[in-house]
C-alpha cells in the first residue's frame, strides 16, 4: 500500500510540474521526501518543452548519472540544471 501511493504521490509532483503550477526550482528547494525519490530524468520530462531526448542531453552535459535522484544532486548540479532550464 505505502508504495501505491508513493508513486501516486511522485505522479502527482510530475503532472504538477507539467501544468506549471510547480516550477522546477521549487521542486529542488521543496523538502517533500516523494520529490527527493523522484527521478531527475523524469522530472526533468516533466517539464513542458522538455521531451526524453533533451532530459537526456541536459543531463549528459551537466555530467548527471541517468538514475540520480532529486535528493543525490549536488549544490552545482542543481544550479546548472536551473540555469540551462532558464534559457
Amino acid at each position: 500500500m505505502k508504495a501505491a501511493e508513493a508513486r501516486a504521490a511522485r505522479a502527482e509532483i510530475k503532472a504538477r510540474l507539467k501544468m506549471g503550477t510547480m516550477t522546477f526550482a521549487e521542486a529542488l528547494d521543496s523538502d517533500d521526501p516523494n520529490v527527493g525519490k523522484l527521478k531527475v530524468v523524469s522530472a526533468l520530462e516533466s517539464l513542458p518543452g522538455v521531451g526524453k531526448v533533451k532530459a537526456r542531453r541536459l543531463m549528459e552535459d551537466i555530467g548527471i548519472a541517468d538514475n540520480r535522484r532529486v535528493q543525490g544532486l549536488g549544490a552545482q548540479q542543481r544550479k546548472a540544471l536551473l540555469e540551462a532550464l532558464s534559457d
